[in-house]
């Protein structure tokens, strides 16, 4: 890890109040470290860390991208119901489900015209809408 990565990472916990321990550092260098958007699966994750010198347990790393999420740091998408992927990119955008490689990439915002949502059941609001447009290469 790099000074500036070290730091990024610091300031990016420092900034929902997460304690940086020695996982969740190892872990915000490989998300956030380079300063790039990450879509990342826990396995995916998990992988890029064994080949640190800072060993992290599988468990660790759903747990941190848990607790990430629930300080606004990351979102979760889901794609079939199944298959869980975390988005470091917080802004309102859709996204590629690639079907045939099984990635998740982002879609172009300006381009995605949402015109109305249905009225939401009573006693419920909308907390979010999620948009998977799933490609298929030809």
């Amino acid at each position: 890890m790099t000074q500036s990565e070290t730091q990024r990472s610091a300031d990016w916990l420092a900034g929902a109040g997460l304690r940086p321990t020695r996982q969740r550092m190892t872990l915000a260098t490989l998300l956030v470290g380079d300063g790039q958007d990450r879509h990342v699966t826990a396995e995916s994750l998990f992988d890029a860390a064994f080949d640190t010198d800072e060993k992290v347990s599988l468990a660790t790393v759903y747990n941190t991208l848990r607790a990430f999420c629930d300080a606004g740091l990351m979102r979760e998408i889901t794609v079939d119901g199944s298959k869980s992927y975390f988005d470091t990119n917080m802004t309102d955008h859709p996204h590629f489900y690639w079907e045939d490689s099984a990635k998740l990439t982002d879609a172009p915002a300006d381009q995605l015209e949402i015109r109305h949502l249905p009225d939401a059941p009573d006693g419920a609001e909308i907390a979010s809408v999620d948009v998977v447009i799933r490609l298929r290469r030809t």
